[in-house]
């Protein structure tokens, strides 16, 4: 997802001017409440998946979101005047937004349409800390800790559990999944490879223009692309582009300038367990005990495999 990208952006002084101190220092409780309305909107994006896939075909709600969104940031890498990438570093921005976009949500989205619950998805989606640091240890050499290796044990052993849960609704489903996640994880590692100069905004935004045609041929060929429901479709990818996309982006760069990096990532590890509840007081989606205890486990596993 785009947290990726900021997170990069941030640790090279490449965050947008948005992300810039400002002279007047927001409110404590500002600060305090916004990692808090974070973890909801981010999670909220795998319930408003589940909402818009039952009103449409998920590739169908793949590329709308990558056009509409991919319009808007590139109207705001216009409007900010935000440098465009151009010739190789073109080529490896597309590269990476079409790993990152195209067969994470590709993927995703299709595992969702297919019954997959969100709080499942999350977790499988929140490895990619550990994924990378398994990429990042056998091709370029990094060293794995004994600590990493334990929280990659403890993960490992709570996403065994939490699919073992989600069996009984699709095989394939929880195969795309591991699909998304490995789209994801190796687009991270080619963006923090060949990517480092581009800008955020604009290197978004060509994600997503990039990505588009991808998912409108796929919906074209393998999908009736109809919608059921123009309600509940409109509704779930209004949400997606315009919070998902845009506020959590805000919200992000907002927490940046407040706390480190790190600090924020951990966050994300509580995406599941916050999904899987949204899911419930939502859509009436639940788990069974073995999931539960699986979301448990992936989220201490993957924290603790990530901590310095």
């Amino acid at each position: 997802m785009e947290r990726d990208d900021l997170k990069l952006a941030e640790a090279e002084g490449e965050v947008p001017p948005a992300a810039t101190p400002e002279a007047t220092a927001a409110p404590p409780w500002v600060s305090a409440t916004v990692p808090a309305v974070f973890v909801v909107l981010w999670s909220s994006a795998f319930i408003a998946a589940v909402i818009g896939t039952d009103a449409a075909p998920p590739l169908l709600l793949t590329f709308s979101r990558f056009a509409i969104a991919g319009v808007l940031l590139a109207v705001v890498a216009l409007v900010s005047k935000s440098p465009w990438p151009k010739g190789k570093l073109l080529l490896h921005v597309v590269v990476t937004g079409l790993l990152m976009q195209a067969v994470q949500f590709g993927a995703f989205y299709t595992a969702i349409g297919a019954g997959l619950p969100g709080g499942v998805v999350a977790l499988i989606q929140g490895f990619n800390p550990v994924l990378i640091a398994l990429m990042a240890g056998f091709f370029v050499g990094e060293e794995i800790t004994r600590q990493q290796w334990l929280g990659f044990a403890i993960g490992g052993a709570g996403v065994a559990l939490a699919v073992a849960g989600a069996l009984d609704f699709s095989t394939s489903a929880i195969v795309l999944s591991f699909v998304g996640l490995l789209g994801l994880s190796a687009g991270t590692v080619y963006q923090k490879r060949f990517t480092q100069g581009a800008d955020v905004r604009s290197s978004t935004a060509v994600h997503f223009l990039a990505s588009a045609p991808v998912m409108l041929v796929m919906t074209l060929t393998l999908e009736d692309p109809k919608v059921t429901d123009w309600g509940a479709f409109g509704g779930s990818l209004a949400w997606i582009v315009l919070i998902n996309s845009v506020g959590t982006f805000l919200l992000l760069n907002f927490m940046l300038k407040k706390q480190a990096a790190s600090r924020v990532g951990t966050l994300f590890f509580l995406t599941p367990a916050v999904t899987a509840l949204l899911a419930w007081l939502v859509i009436g989606q639940t788990l069974n005990l073995s999931a539960i205890i699986g979301l448990v486990l992936g989220g201490a596993g993957v924290l603790l495999a990530a901590r310095k």
